[in-house]
């Protein structure tokens, strides 16, 4: 499959800090690649840098066929960008900042105002055209921006955490817009600090810290490299805890994890169902009363946990609507 975005040892520095110390990613044509990574991981360097916003230290990367230093002016035409803020003029009405994208792309009047009537129906932002976008809630602002990124139908999406702050219903909306569009043969690189996003979206992962990938694979590849599934158990006592423990020991096929303060126990194992089903039977011939009990398979959460050595940034505080 042909490669869309395609980079190679790419670095860069900033004094002493690398923000990117070799970065390397292939992202097929209409996928949707995914950045998970903490703050400070390299992952909005990475889109400036493919944005033309930013160049390299070191190393090359390519766009749509264009290499982002040499042919920066022509690749702009063919990529359309998101990011963590909408970048929208809250003086002018929603249609009003459309058509002035518009126009920059050199659209002409005419198209520009047809192209930003079609937006802002595919956006659900009809009703609201032609109101000033102060008014706008955070999520319309955000339909706002990503509508702009699409102006010139790009081939190339870059969506530098898109969703952050957003409510749930606000981010399912996104989401389905997203699948839309890689259905209609856009490829999206995405950034995320949320890993249900790139669990849901993402056709492959790479998991980015100090500025490197240190895993790459589909949602299902990176959580088997952690192991399969888990045991997870709970007990009415603290002192059944080692009990627990000791009788399971046999079956785990990793570490296993005792959460004195939660009286849980998590066992990861190598056959889920059955060996939930001989876990159970262990502690009723113990005589442990168990409050509950379950089977899980690895999140991305664990993988991240288990591959960076500490957790996934934090989830702001404020969600906007």
């Amino acid at each position: 499959m042909p490669l869309a975005i395609e980079t190679e040892g790419l670095v860069k520095r900033y004094g002493d800090v690398a923000a990117l110390d070799g970065m390397h990613l292939s992202v097929p044509e209409g996928t949707v690649f995914g950045l998970l990574g903490p703050n400070g991981a390299g992952k909005t360097t990475t889109v400036r840098i493919l944005t033309t916003l930013l160049r390299p230290d070191a190393g090359r990367a390519t766009v749509a066929g264009f290499d982002v230093v040499r042919d920066a002016t022509r690749l702009r035409a063919h990529i359309g960008a998101s990011g963590q803020y909408a970048a929208v003029d809250d003086h002018l009405t929603g249609a009003e900042n459309l058509e002035m994208v518009a126009r920059l792309y050199h659209l002409g009047v005419k198209r520009s105002k047809q192209r930003a009537r079609e937006l802002l129906e595919r956006f659900d932002l009809t009703e609201a055209a032609d109101r000033p976008v102060h008014g706008y809630s955070g999520g319309m602002r955000r339909r706002l921006d990503l509508a702009g990124a699409l102006v010139a139908a790009p081939p190339v999406l870059f969506l530098d955490e898109p969703t952050t702050g957003l409510d749930p219903r606000a981010r399912a909306s996104l989401w389905d817009v997203i699948a839309e569009l890689v259905r209609a043969g856009t490829t999206v690189l995405l950034t995320t600090q949320y890993m249900e996003e790139a669990d849901r979206l993402a056709d492959r992962i790479a998991v980015v810290d100090h500025g490197r990938v240190i895993a790459l694979g589909t949602a299902d590849e990176l959580k088997a490299q952690v192991g399969g599934d888990r045991i997870e158990l709970s007990v009415t006592s603290a002192a059944d805890l080692e009990t627990v423990r000791h009788a399971l020991a046999p079956l785990a096929a990793g570490d296993v994890q005792t959460d004195a303060t939660a009286l849980q126990i998590t066992i990861p194992v190598g056959n889920g169902a059955a060996s939930l089903t001989t876990a159970l039977g262990h502690l009723a011939a113990e005589r442990i009363a168990v409050r509950d009990a379950g089977l899980r398979r690895p999140t991305l959460d664990d993988v991240f946990l288990t591959l960076t050595g500490h957790e996934a940034t934090e989830k702001p505080k404020e969600t906007i609507r």
